[in-house]
């Protein structure tokens, strides 16, 4: 053997050793991902969609979502980087739409991705820019748009198909089960009752329970958006107020101006019951429906101490 090739030979098993370690490597990874469960990367304007994309996904997703404090106001919400890196990563993006997150639409024009799949919950409703935006108070929007989720959570990994239909239908069932309790029980003892309230939140919840909200629509829209409420329409709330028109005031304990402040302390000095409601998830770790079936418990309450059932 020449002294060339003697050279040559450690170099040569160097290369085998490295190529067989690479196949054992790439043989290792492969056998780990045929294995490990397929988790699709879920990116939630709001955590109240994003409680029930989780429930919906179950252990087959990863959620972020990005408004997650109760103090944040979806409307007005300025996205930070890190929200553009994840939203950048995220192969399903889920938001109310309706003129409700904007922000979130420039993201994704921002940081566009092949294949990702994006719900803009207003469009998908029927509802644009002007409509009331808090679909999530809806009660049949709830349920139309994680049966959405389930479908488009089935298209990206539809492998998963049949665990995607049980644990839908365990959310709208079981997960459920009192949310939609307290609502019939509602209906069935105060239908047609009185009510204030002081947003537009409510105005979606209102006839699902079956009670009749007086306040303006003008007036809950101009305060759920932050503008200046009519003068006329100040008088009349206070008038239903003082001739005690309405059983009881509801009102959003995240948005308190002055104003609403004291339209608070009025109703309470004619003995009119209170109940409260937010915008986001309070705790922010409470799951969907035990945030929205403690703040219909408040109502009932309310409705039970003003009117005697």
């Amino acid at each position: 053997m020449s002294p060339s090739r003697r050279a040559a030979l450690p170099f040569v098993f160097f290369c085998i050793v490295f190529l067989l370690a690479l196949e054992a490597c790439g043989g290792a990874n492969a056998q780990g991902s045929s294995s490990s469960k397929k988790t699709i990367e879920v990116v939630a304007a709001e955590n109240f969609w994003g409680s029930i994309a989780s429930q919906v996904g179950g252990s087959h997703v990863h959620v972020t979502s990005l408004i997650v404090d109760p103090n944040a106001d979806p409307h007005s919400y300025e996205p930070t980087t890190a929200n553009a890196r994840v939203v950048a990563d995220a192969q399903y993006v889920i938001f109310n739409g309706a003129g409700y997150d904007p922000w979130i639409e420039k993201l994704l024009q921002a940081n566009p991705a092949s294949g990702r799949k994006e719900l803009n919950i207003g469009d998908f409703n029927g509802k644009k820019e002007g409509d009331n935006p808090h679909l999530w108070y809806n009660p049949e929007y709830v349920t139309s748009v994680a049966n959405k989720i389930r479908d488009d959570l089935k298209t990206l990994d539809a492998g998963d198909a049949a665990t995607f239909d049980q644990s839908t239908q365990t959310f709208l069932t079981s997960g459920l089960r009192q949310y939609h309790t307290l609502i019939a029980d509602i209906k069935a003892k105060y239908s047609d009752t009185p009510v204030g309230a002081t947003e537009s939140i409510f105005s979606y919840l209102s006839p699902a329970l079956g009670l009749k909200l007086i306040t303006p629509y003008s007036y809950l829209k101009a305060v759920s958006e932050g503008e200046d409420v009519t003068a006329g329409d100040e008088v009349t709330v206070e008038q239903q107020i003082k001739q005690r028109e309405m059983k009881v005031l509801i009102y959003n304990s995240q948005n308190t101006p002055n104003n609403i402040l004291a339209l608070i302390n009025l109703a309470k000095a004619n003995n009119i019951p209170v109940a409260t409601i937010t915008e986001t998830l309070t705790p922010p770790t409470a799951s969907f429906e035990a945030w929205q079936s403690a703040q219909l418990q408040g109502i009932e309450n309310a409705l039970a101490q003003a009117t005697g059932k």
